[in-house]
């Protein structure tokens, strides 16, 4: 099963360096972070803001070259994911029937959003390794029961890295007043003693 997705941005992640592109499924609410290469970044970027660069980047000649043999791009496939990488196709409509080309996912993303040709994901690509927009928040009276108060701060410490990793930002100021609030009470029964 293929599940239809958008090309919702591109990023640099601090953390490591490199840029990465966030396809986004909306029915599901849940997005699909692809690691590129610089110039790839650059070429998807540039049709995202629909800015033209003087001369045509690769991807403008690949589309122009297809125009010109009357050849359509039908859709384009993030259909693997072994070893950390991601591997996709190129659905191609040509006069005799329709092809599949194989293509690394950035430049096969960049000449889908010059063709303006739909961009889908394998459904097992997706569940394992899409995130979800919203995560479902932890119940903190559970943890209150089940773990000392260490490791209920080091747990809630943790889901703070990740809400702040996801963009989560009002999940990451409520976690953050809980830390908070811990942190006081521990001190509070410290100071008692």
């Amino acid at each position: 099963m293929l599940v239809e997705v958008k090309v919702d941005r591109v990023t640099l992640d601090t953390a490591s360096n490199r840029f990465v592109v966030i396809l986004r499924d909306e029915v599901n609410h849940r997005w699909l972070p692809i690691v590129v290469g610089s110039p790839e970044a650059q070429a998807i970027a540039l049709q995202l803001e629909d800015i033209d660069p003087p001369r045509p980047l690769t991807h403008d000649l690949i589309k122009n070259m297809l125009d010109t043999v009357d050849v359509r791009v039908s859709r384009i496939v993030v259909n693997d994911l072994r070893e950390n990488t991601y591997f996709a196709q190129i659905g191609l409509h040509v006069k005799n029937g329709n092809r599949e080309v194989d293509a690394r996912p950035s430049d096969a993303i960049a000449l889908a959003l010059r063709t303006n040709s739909p961009i889908f994901v394998d459904d097992k690509v997706m569940k394992s390794a899409a995130v979800f927009e919203h995560e479902p928040e932890i119940d903190i009276s559970n943890l209150e029961e089940e773990l000392p108060p260490m490791d209920k701060l080091e747990s809630l410490n943790l889901e703070l890295e990740r809400a702040v990793a996801q963009e989560r930002y009002e999940d990451a100021a409520k976690l953050r007043d809980q830390i908070n609030e811990l942190i006081h009470e521990r001190d509070k029964g410290q100071n008692k003693n």
